[in-house]
């Protein structure tokens, strides 16, 4: 069956993608530590989800074996984790800084897949994963000194570790089949959210936490609108788009995360910033074949 790009697909995943985008601008308004954001986020989107399954008439843990069940709590463990580097590499660099350095995962799964999924690196694929590096470079500002001479490499670095992370969790959904997306998703949201406890409680991260309604209200935006609602209009919107319009639609998330910042936080990329963004957002558009819808994470 041959999918056409329905209207109302189009902008539920548009809208999914400007969603996404405005998470870190949410964040820097959240004085919470980032662990607590990230178990916050898992639960929230986590129960969020399993509502809107049981509505739909279907069953998140009926009928999954276990051997997958443990496979995506693990993953699930990992995005915790990713989401935890994220929010701090937001508290170290700019908004637009840790987008950039967060959408290095393209670039890191391109390089592993000749050795994990034994995928050949074409010529075309290899001069993106040069210019995509090249513009990582260009962001850090190692090149001026001004990236080891700032506060913002502990940023870039942060924003780095998410990046490895969030490959990995690409690389292992891609080997894992045989679970239906939204089953995969909560059991991944609620695992990354519950792992946060043992850690919240070993680093003392629930100590010194105050909790005014407006803290209240924006953790209950980033995790039922920017996790539940998001994945729910991510995955719904699937079957009316055309695979190459998803792989290039997804971009509206990094870019639009680059515009929020400057207008909504003053954060302005720098004329080098400008540069290293259009080579790492466009060498990874230009590479990305075959998209597939579990990507998101």
């Amino acid at each position: 069956m041959n999918k056409t790009n329905g209207r109302k697909s189009l902008g539920m995943f548009v809208a999914s993608m400007l969603i996404f985008g405005t998470i870190g601008v949410f964040r820097r308004s959240i004085l919470l530590p980032s662990a607590f954001l990230a178990f916050a986020r898992g639960i929230l989107g986590g129960l969020f989800l399993l509502v809107f399954v049981s509505l739909r008439g279907r069953s998140v843990f009926r009928g999954l074996p276990r051997r997958l069940l443990a496979r995506f709590a693990l993953t699930g463990a990992m995005i915790g984790f990713n989401w935890m580097l994220l929010f701090e590499a937001y508290n170290h660099t700019t908004v637009a800084v840790a987008t950039l350095c967060y959408y290095m995962q393209p670039t890191i799964v391109m390089l592993l897949s000749p050795l994990i999924f034994r995928e050949k690196l074409t010529g075309r694929k290899a001069a993106c994963a040069l210019v995509s590096i090249a513009g990582m470079v260009l962001i850090s500002g190692v090149l001026d000194g001004s990236g080891a001479q700032n506060r913002d490499m502990p940023g870039v670095l942060l924003g780095l570790g998410a990046a490895v992370l969030y490959a990995c969790v690409v690389i292992m959904n891609k080997k894992t089949q045989g679970a239906d997306v939204y089953q995969r998703t909560t059991v991944q949201l609620l695992a990354a959210g519950t792992v946060m406890v043992p850690y919240l409680f070993l680093t003392d991260g629930f100590s010194g936490m105050t909790f005014s309604p407006l803290t209240i209200l924006l953790l209950l935006v980033v995790g039922i609108v920017h996790t539940g609602i998001a994945y729910a209009l991510y995955f719904g919107s699937m079957d009316g788009l055309r695979v190459q319009s998803i792989a290039v639609l997804s971009y509206i998330d990094p870019v639009s995360a680059l515009l929020f910042s400057a207008l909504l936080l003053q954060e302005p990329l720098s004329p080098v910033n400008i540069i290293g963004a259009v080579l790492i957002i466009g060498s990874a558009m230009i590479s990305e074949t075959g998209f597939r819808r579990e990507r998101r994470v």
